[in-house]
């Protein structure tokens, strides 16, 4: 595990401990069963006849921190709607804020004003997580593949599927890929995508081949998903040609006015 993703595990459990002394699981589990099923994640990104158009999944997050002194404008429900009206499939909610994400009751703000499939993406390190992700209004959750065993993808992928939940399983390296691919789609084949992302997890440097090399290493296109530095046409024509279908768009678009017109612009032309 990279140092900076320690630090990061490091905080996911400090955090934790709080939400478990101000919420038991026990209070989790009773409101769950009361709930809705979630959205299906899964069937709003992937064709199973792989003939889908280019699809993306939109990340609702903040540009930066508000100067001191000024007030914060972020509106990820206004985000999210015009994610929604340019053309996005599902949206990715972070709720690190050191990471230019928002709080976890963003969630069920976006998921009342938007009918997308949502994706919690956070660091999980405890199945206390999914329950609260599920709580929160989440229709998937985020497994980092580095920062997890085996046994707990597998034991998060049981969770998950009990919950009706996607699961998203993240790499960026191909030692990882090849630790975790036998578990991809388990206990449901049409449950499970993988996020390569192009982001290496110490530097932070960004590298769209590493899209291309990995693919090379799954023989079922059609639940990868591409993340991390893409920005253009181009980048998306390119993964086309490489078999990817879905994209996970964030940061590239937070320069633009709107980054709702953004998207649709990359979406008209892909």
């Amino acid at each position: 595990m990279s140092s900076r993703l320690h630090q990061s595990t490091t905080r996911a459990r400090a955090r934790l401990e709080q939400s478990v002394a101000s919420r038991p699981l026990a209070e989790l589990q009773r409101i769950a069963a009361d709930l809705p099923r979630p959205r299906n994640f899964f069937r709003a990104l992937v064709d199973p006849r792989g003939s889908s158009p280019f699809r993306v999944i939109a990340e609702i997050l903040r540009s930066a921190a508000a100067p001191e002194g000024t007030a914060d404008t972020f509106d990820p429900v206004d985000m999210a709607r015009r994610y929604q009206r340019a053309g996005a499939s599902a949206l990715s909610v972070p709720t690190e804020f050191d990471e230019g994400g928002s709080g976890l009751d963003s969630i069920a703000a976006i998921r009342r004003a938007t009918p997308l499939p949502i994706l919690h993406k956070q660091l999980l390190v405890d199945p206390y997580q999914v329950w609260e992700s599920r709580v929160a209004g989440a229709d998937a959750i985020l497994l980092v593949a580095e920062a997890l065993t085996e046994g707990q993808i597998i034991d998060f992928q049981i969770l998950a599927a009990e919950l009706g939940m996607t699961t998203v399983v993240q790499i960026h390296d191909a030692w990882n890929l090849l630790r975790v691919i036998r578990h991809v789609g388990f206990p449901d084949a049409s449950g499970c995508l993988v996020a390569i992302d192009n982001r290496d997890p110490q530097t932070l440097a960004v590298d769209l081949e590493t899209s291309r090399r990995l693919a090379e290493l799954i023989e079922q296109r059609s639940i990868l998903v591409s993340e991390g530095g893409l920005a253009t046409n181009e980048h998306l024509t390119a993964l086309k040609r490489h078999g990817f279908h879905i994209a996970l768009l964030g940061e590239t678009l937070l320069g633009e006015a709107d980054p709702g017109e953004a998207l649709r612009n990359l979406l008209e032309a892909a």
